[in-house]
């Protein structure tokens, strides 16, 4: 199937916009990519198309063959999305520590979900450690492709392009790329594409403070979906990184709507968590240089939860 022929053909080449109104004065430029238009409004569409039209390259899956993985919602919508173009069933391994709008986003894709109960609502390292453990078990089954997501090259792979296109859109250099992660791949992948585009900028790593196993080695429950698994990121080269910095989740949620407010960008925890890091380092670098960070996914899929009730 030639992507160019659906609708798959609305992932990627998103906007790349400037912070005007909530950077404070002598502080570096904050530059976001809006990662939140892609057709599902997360940037985990350039992983599910990347993993899975491979897979079928590769006649790893043929169409009707039914896809597996657990997640917390956008990499399972996006997967959800994909499989539907291409002919393909997707089963999630979900919960209801995550939002229940993801859960719908899903379904109405044509998916199977499965949820297991959280407590208390919180993402912890035992119920990652549930949901990975029982989308093994179902990928045992015949015909069942596990996605991987923390392992396939292919993940990584998806995100090049997205540093490709920011070097495309950006007039001049960048000084430091930000970012939160869960697998890592979104954030390393960026950078390759940002390397092989002649941009060489400072590489941190972002997580939540109430969830701090990379700057403390200690996991713990939080409500920044998406990141802070509970386990290293398999793809996070620290070699690469120039640091590393916890951000506290309720500064991340005030962000979310303060960015809605002052700038019109409308996200997730996740995004909140990068632009308040993004912001700090921009005082710390101060004028005539530019960090840059992602807007990771829509704030349409918060609606009701925590962040924007």
């Amino acid at each position: 199937m030639k992507i160019s022929n659906t609708s798959l053909i609305g992932i990627g080449n998103t906007p790349l916009v400037k912070l005007n109104n909530i950077v404070p004065k002598h502080s570096a430029e904050v530059w976001v990519k809006l990662e939140g238009v892609n057709p599902t409004g997360s940037y985990k569409d350039r992983m599910a198309v990347s993993v899975l039209s491979k897979a079928m390259e590769r006649g790893d899956i043929k169409r009707g063959d039914n896809i597996v993985e657990y997640t917390g919602g956008s990499t399972g919508t996006s997967l959800a999305f994909v499989s539907a173009v291409l002919g393909l069933t997707f089963t999630a391994v979900f919960s209801d520590a995550f939002s229940k709008s993801k859960q719908q986003s899903m379904e109405a894709f044509g998916a199977k979900v499965i949820v297991e109960k959280s407590e208390n609502g919180s993402i912890t390292p035992d119920l990652i450690k549930r949901m990975r453990d029982k989308a093994y078990k179902l990928a045992r089954t015949p015909g069942t492709y596990y996605v991987d997501q923390f392992a396939s090259p292919d993940v990584r792979a998806g995100f090049k392009p997205l540093g490709i296109e920011i070097a495309k859109e950006i007039d001049g250099p960048i000084d430091v790329f930000c970012a939160a992660v869960g697998t890592g791949g979104a954030l390393m992948g960026t950078y390759d594409g940002l390397i092989d585009s002649n941009l060489h900028p400072d590489l941190i790593a972002l997580e939540p403070l109430q969830s701090p196993l990379l700057t403390t080695g200690t996991g713990g429950p939080h409500k920044v979906e998406g990141i802070g698994v509970g386990f290293e990121p398999p793809f996070l080269d620290k070699n690469k990184l120039k640091a590393i910095r916890a951000v506290d989740q309720e500064d991340a949620f005030k962000m979310c709507r303060l960015l809605a407010e002052k700038e019109g960008i409308w996200g997730g925890g996740s995004t909140g968590l990068n632009v308040v890091a993004a912001i700090k380092i921009a005082e710390e670098i101060g004028p005539g240089k530019r960090v840059l960070t992602l807007n990771c996914d829509n704030g349409i899929k918060y609606l009701g939860s925590h962040i924007y009730a």
